[in-house]
């Protein structure tokens, strides 16, 4: 049987609800973003990025990037594309461990192991407590 899930993501939980082979299952967990390690000025290292735009492109960014108090359309540039990679970056990993983490869900209830005896143990004292006390 194939499985099908769906995810939500609400005030810092992940909600994952998934069916398989006629079974539905809600998982949530918090998801901790892992925060960025400040590199000294000493330790990086620089590379060049050149891009060709338009007059017109060229001029609009300025703009974008005077109104948005950058010192400059190099900043501007570099600010905003590296928020908007980590945003990528940080929800395609949080998309993939999610995934990862319904798959470890899903074989440990799917793939069951014969009880142990312990468990087999438990079982019978539960019943007998049950009987005795429940009932």
């Amino acid at each position: 049987m194939e499985t099908q899930s769906s995810q939500r993501h609400i005030h810092g939980y992940s909600i994952i609800i998934a069916s398989k082979n006629n079974l539905i299952f809600v998982l949530i967990f918090s998801v901790h973003l892992i925060k960025d390690t400040i590199m000294s000025e000493k330790s990086k290292e620089y590379a060049r990025f050149d891009a060709r735009l338009s007059k017109e492109q060229k001029s609009f960014f300025e703009k974008a990037a005077a109104y948005g108090g950058y010192r400059s359309l190099t900043d501007f540039v570099i600010l905003t594309v590296q928020s908007k990679a980590k945003e990528i970056v940080q929800e395609k990993e949080q998309i993939l461990a999610s995934e990862k983490d319904a798959e470890i869900f899903f074989n440990a209830i799917t793939k069951t192991k014969k009880p142990s005896k312990t468990l087999k143990n438990a079982l019978k004292d539960y019943e007998a407590f049950e009987s005795q006390f429940l009932k």
